[in-house]
Protein backbone atom coordinates (compact mmCIF):
# COMPACT_ATOMS: atom_id res chain seq x y z
CA UNK A 1 0.00 0.00 0.00
CA UNK A 2 0.86 3.34 -1.06
CA UNK A 3 1.19 5.60 2.43
CA UNK A 4 2.17 8.66 0.01
CA UNK A 5 -1.14 8.59 -2.13
CA UNK A 6 -3.57 7.58 0.77
CA UNK A 7 -1.77 10.77 3.45
CA UNK A 8 -1.57 12.90 0.59
CA UNK A 9 -5.58 12.94 -0.33
CA UNK A 10 -6.33 12.43 3.34
CA UNK A 11 -4.69 15.12 4.68
CA UNK A 12 -5.85 17.36 1.57
CA UNK A 13 -9.40 16.85 1.89
CA UNK A 14 -8.71 17.57 6.07
CA UNK A 15 -7.21 21.02 5.92
CA UNK A 16 -9.79 22.03 2.88
CA UNK A 17 -12.70 20.77 5.19
CA UNK A 18 -11.79 22.59 8.60
CA UNK A 19 -11.15 25.71 6.34
CA UNK A 20 -14.69 25.55 5.35
CA UNK A 21 -15.98 24.93 8.70
CA UNK A 22 -13.89 27.36 10.83
CA UNK A 23 -15.27 29.84 8.03
CA UNK A 24 -18.58 29.51 8.31
CA UNK A 25 -21.75 26.99 7.53
CA UNK A 26 -20.49 23.84 5.86
CA UNK A 27 -23.80 22.88 4.47
CA UNK A 28 -23.69 25.25 1.55
CA UNK A 29 -20.95 23.57 0.52
CA UNK A 30 -23.16 21.04 -0.39
CA UNK A 31 -24.67 21.03 -3.48
CA UNK A 32 -26.16 17.75 -5.34
CA UNK A 33 -26.84 19.48 -8.57
CA UNK A 34 -23.05 21.20 -8.77
CA UNK A 35 -21.85 17.58 -8.22
CA UNK A 36 -23.62 16.08 -11.17
CA UNK A 37 -22.47 18.67 -13.85
CA UNK A 38 -18.95 18.23 -12.81
CA UNK A 39 -18.17 14.80 -11.89
CA UNK A 40 -20.91 13.70 -14.63
CA UNK A 41 -19.72 16.35 -17.43
CA UNK A 42 -16.15 15.33 -16.78
CA UNK A 43 -17.38 11.28 -17.09
CA UNK A 44 -19.49 11.90 -20.16
CA UNK A 45 -16.20 13.95 -21.91
CA UNK A 46 -13.92 11.37 -21.20
CA UNK A 47 -16.34 8.69 -22.74
CA UNK A 48 -16.41 11.13 -25.81
CA UNK A 49 -12.24 10.93 -25.91
CA UNK A 50 -11.51 7.00 -25.46
CA UNK A 51 -12.94 4.25 -25.54
CA UNK A 52 -15.64 2.41 -23.46
CA UNK A 53 -13.53 -0.10 -22.14
CA UNK A 54 -10.35 1.72 -21.39
CA UNK A 55 -12.78 4.15 -19.66
CA UNK A 56 -14.10 1.22 -17.22
CA UNK A 57 -10.60 -0.35 -16.90
CA UNK A 58 -9.45 2.48 -14.75
CA UNK A 59 -10.63 0.97 -11.72
CA UNK A 60 -7.81 -1.51 -12.43
CA UNK A 61 -5.19 1.58 -12.99
CA UNK A 62 -6.34 3.56 -9.83
CA UNK A 63 -5.34 0.57 -7.64
CA UNK A 64 -1.88 0.35 -9.03
CA UNK A 65 -1.64 3.98 -7.54
CA UNK A 66 -2.70 2.81 -4.33
CA UNK A 67 -1.23 -0.89 -4.08
CA UNK A 68 1.79 -1.64 -5.60
CA UNK A 69 4.50 -4.22 -5.25
CA UNK A 70 7.78 -3.26 -4.66
CA UNK A 71 10.12 -5.04 -6.66
CA UNK A 72 13.82 -5.22 -4.85
CA UNK A 73 16.02 -4.24 -7.24
CA UNK A 74 19.25 -5.49 -5.66
CA UNK A 75 17.60 -8.75 -5.42
CA UNK A 76 16.79 -8.97 -8.90
CA UNK A 77 20.16 -8.33 -9.87
CA UNK A 78 21.75 -10.84 -7.51
CA UNK A 79 19.39 -13.11 -9.14
CA UNK A 80 20.35 -12.73 -12.45
CA UNK A 81 23.93 -12.77 -11.27
CA UNK A 82 23.68 -15.95 -10.05
CA UNK A 83 21.90 -17.53 -13.20
CA UNK A 84 25.00 -15.50 -14.94
CA UNK A 85 27.37 -17.46 -12.72
CA UNK A 86 25.79 -21.10 -13.48
CA UNK A 87 25.12 -20.23 -17.28
CA UNK A 88 29.15 -19.60 -17.57
CA UNK A 89 29.98 -22.93 -15.54
CA UNK A 90 27.96 -25.27 -16.89
CA UNK A 91 26.58 -23.89 -19.81
CA UNK A 92 23.05 -22.07 -20.74
CA UNK A 93 21.55 -25.77 -20.89
CA UNK A 94 21.67 -25.64 -17.17
CA UNK A 95 19.64 -23.74 -16.02
CA UNK A 96 16.41 -24.72 -16.91
CA UNK A 97 15.62 -25.55 -14.25
CA UNK A 98 16.21 -22.30 -12.52
CA UNK A 99 14.42 -20.89 -15.09
CA UNK A 100 10.92 -22.29 -14.36
CA UNK A 101 11.46 -20.69 -10.80
CA UNK A 102 11.61 -17.57 -11.90
CA UNK A 103 8.77 -15.32 -10.39
CA UNK A 104 9.40 -12.27 -12.53
CA UNK A 105 7.69 -13.25 -15.54
CA UNK A 106 9.52 -10.95 -17.76
CA UNK A 107 12.80 -12.26 -16.47
CA UNK A 108 11.37 -15.34 -17.32
CA UNK A 109 10.24 -15.18 -20.58
CA UNK A 110 13.96 -13.35 -21.79
CA UNK A 111 15.71 -16.88 -20.29
CA UNK A 112 13.60 -19.15 -21.44
CA UNK A 113 14.38 -17.53 -25.36
CA UNK A 114 17.89 -17.86 -23.97
CA UNK A 115 17.95 -21.24 -22.75
CA UNK A 116 16.16 -22.31 -26.09
CA UNK A 117 18.87 -20.58 -28.07
CA UNK A 118 17.08 -17.50 -29.76
CA UNK A 119 19.24 -15.16 -31.28
CA UNK A 120 20.00 -11.88 -29.21
CA UNK A 121 18.51 -10.11 -31.86
CA UNK A 122 15.53 -11.69 -31.49
CA UNK A 123 15.39 -11.65 -27.75
CA UNK A 124 15.90 -7.67 -27.66
CA UNK A 125 13.03 -7.22 -29.97
CA UNK A 126 10.59 -9.24 -28.27
CA UNK A 127 11.02 -7.58 -25.20
CA UNK A 128 11.51 -4.15 -26.18
CA UNK A 129 7.93 -5.17 -27.94
CA UNK A 130 6.78 -6.14 -25.20
CA UNK A 131 7.51 -3.53 -23.21
CA UNK A 132 6.72 -1.17 -25.52
CA UNK A 133 3.19 -2.14 -25.32
CA UNK A 134 3.21 -1.96 -21.71
CA UNK A 135 4.08 1.69 -21.69
CA UNK A 136 1.66 2.48 -24.34
CA UNK A 137 -1.14 0.60 -21.65
CA UNK A 138 0.43 2.56 -18.79
CA UNK A 139 0.45 6.47 -20.83
CA UNK A 140 -3.34 5.68 -21.79
CA UNK A 141 -4.42 5.13 -17.99
CA UNK A 142 -2.16 8.74 -17.08
CA UNK A 143 -4.45 10.26 -19.96
CA UNK A 144 -7.67 9.56 -18.99
CA UNK A 145 -6.65 10.76 -15.14
CA UNK A 146 -5.32 14.26 -17.27
CA UNK A 147 -8.55 14.14 -19.06
CA UNK A 148 -10.43 14.24 -15.80
CA UNK A 149 -8.13 16.78 -14.65
CA UNK A 150 -8.69 18.87 -17.39
CA UNK A 151 -12.66 18.49 -17.95
CA UNK A 152 -13.85 18.72 -13.83
CA UNK A 153 -12.90 22.73 -13.76
CA UNK A 154 -14.18 23.12 -17.19
CA UNK A 155 -17.89 21.76 -16.07
CA UNK A 156 -17.55 23.83 -13.14
CA UNK A 157 -17.42 26.79 -14.88
CA UNK A 158 -20.09 25.66 -16.88
CA UNK A 159 -21.78 24.92 -14.02
CA UNK A 160 -20.95 28.72 -12.29
CA UNK A 161 -22.27 30.29 -15.64
CA UNK A 162 -25.81 28.37 -15.60
CA UNK A 163 -26.04 29.41 -11.83
CA UNK A 164 -25.25 32.76 -12.84
CA UNK A 165 -27.86 32.31 -15.45
CA UNK A 166 -30.40 31.89 -12.78
CA UNK A 167 -29.43 34.51 -10.40
CA UNK A 168 -29.72 37.10 -13.18
CA UNK A 169 -33.26 36.33 -13.31
CA UNK A 170 -34.03 36.94 -10.10
CA UNK A 171 -32.30 40.67 -9.94
CA UNK A 172 -35.44 42.11 -8.86
CA UNK A 173 -35.31 40.58 -5.27
CA UNK A 174 -31.45 41.93 -3.82
CA UNK A 175 -32.31 38.65 -1.34
CA UNK A 176 -31.32 36.14 -3.62
CA UNK A 177 -28.15 37.23 -5.21
CA UNK A 178 -26.05 36.36 -2.70
CA UNK A 179 -27.27 32.65 -1.95
CA UNK A 180 -27.33 32.63 -5.99
CA UNK A 181 -24.08 33.85 -6.04
CA UNK A 182 -22.62 31.45 -3.72
CA UNK A 183 -24.39 28.08 -5.20
CA UNK A 184 -22.90 29.40 -8.64
CA UNK A 185 -19.48 29.12 -7.35
CA UNK A 186 -19.96 25.80 -5.68
CA UNK A 187 -19.36 24.23 -9.16
CA UNK A 188 -16.16 26.01 -9.71
CA UNK A 189 -15.06 24.90 -6.54
CA UNK A 190 -15.95 21.16 -6.84
CA UNK A 191 -14.15 21.21 -10.14
CA UNK A 192 -10.83 23.25 -9.13
CA UNK A 193 -10.74 20.59 -5.97
CA UNK A 194 -11.58 17.42 -7.77
CA UNK A 195 -8.76 18.14 -10.51
CA UNK A 196 -5.95 19.65 -8.23
CA UNK A 197 -6.16 17.06 -5.56
CA UNK A 198 -7.47 13.65 -7.24
CA UNK A 199 -6.94 13.41 -10.84
CA UNK A 200 -3.94 15.41 -11.73
CA UNK A 201 -2.11 13.38 -8.41
CA UNK A 202 -3.24 10.77 -9.66
CA UNK A 203 -1.99 11.24 -13.48
CA UNK A 204 1.63 11.98 -12.03
CA UNK A 205 2.03 8.83 -9.66
CA UNK A 206 0.75 6.60 -12.48
CA UNK A 207 3.71 8.24 -14.81
CA UNK A 208 6.24 7.29 -12.11
CA UNK A 209 4.76 3.81 -11.37
CA UNK A 210 5.04 3.73 -15.09
CA UNK A 211 8.52 5.16 -15.26
CA UNK A 212 10.15 2.56 -12.60
CA UNK A 213 8.59 -0.52 -14.03
CA UNK A 214 10.30 0.51 -17.79
CA UNK A 215 13.40 1.32 -15.71
CA UNK A 216 13.43 -2.41 -14.24
CA UNK A 217 12.44 -4.21 -17.01
CA UNK A 218 15.08 -2.41 -19.36
CA UNK A 219 17.53 -3.65 -16.44
CA UNK A 220 16.20 -7.46 -17.34
CA UNK A 221 16.73 -6.85 -21.06
CA UNK A 222 19.92 -5.83 -20.49
CA UNK A 223 20.20 -8.88 -17.72
CA UNK A 224 18.95 -11.46 -19.99
CA UNK A 225 21.24 -10.87 -23.31
CA UNK A 226 24.55 -10.03 -21.28
CA UNK A 227 23.83 -14.01 -19.74
CA UNK A 228 23.11 -15.15 -23.42
CA UNK A 229 26.92 -13.37 -24.45
CA UNK A 230 28.54 -15.36 -21.99
CA UNK A 231 29.95 -12.31 -19.82
CA UNK A 232 31.39 -12.67 -16.66
CA UNK A 233 29.21 -11.89 -13.81
CA UNK A 234 31.14 -9.05 -11.75
CA UNK A 235 30.74 -7.29 -15.52
CA UNK A 236 27.13 -7.95 -15.04
CA UNK A 237 26.55 -6.64 -11.78
CA UNK A 238 28.60 -3.55 -12.51
CA UNK A 239 26.23 -3.39 -15.48
CA UNK A 240 23.16 -3.66 -13.85
CA UNK A 241 24.15 -1.56 -10.65
CA UNK A 242 23.88 1.41 -12.99
CA UNK A 243 19.90 0.55 -12.95
CA UNK A 244 20.28 1.56 -9.56
CA UNK A 245 20.02 5.09 -7.52
CA UNK A 246 23.32 5.53 -5.54
CA UNK A 247 21.31 4.63 -2.18
CA UNK A 248 20.82 1.36 -3.32
CA UNK A 249 23.94 0.75 -4.93
CA UNK A 250 25.87 1.75 -1.33
CA UNK A 251 23.37 -0.70 0.01
CA UNK A 252 24.58 -3.58 -2.71
CA UNK A 253 28.25 -2.97 -2.42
Amino acid sequence: MDLATIIGIISGVTLVVLTIIMGGSAAIFIHVPSMMVVFGGATAATLISFQLKEVLGVINVVRKAFFSEKTDNVALINQIVELSKKARKEGLLAIDKEVSQIEDPFLRSGMEMVVDGTEPELIRSIMETELSYLMERHKRGQEIFSAFGEYAPAFGMIGTLIGLIGMLQNLNDPSQIGGGMAVALITTFYGALAANLVFIPLAGKLKNRSEEEVLIKEMIIEGVLSIQFGEHPNTIQRKLMNFLSPKQRIFEE
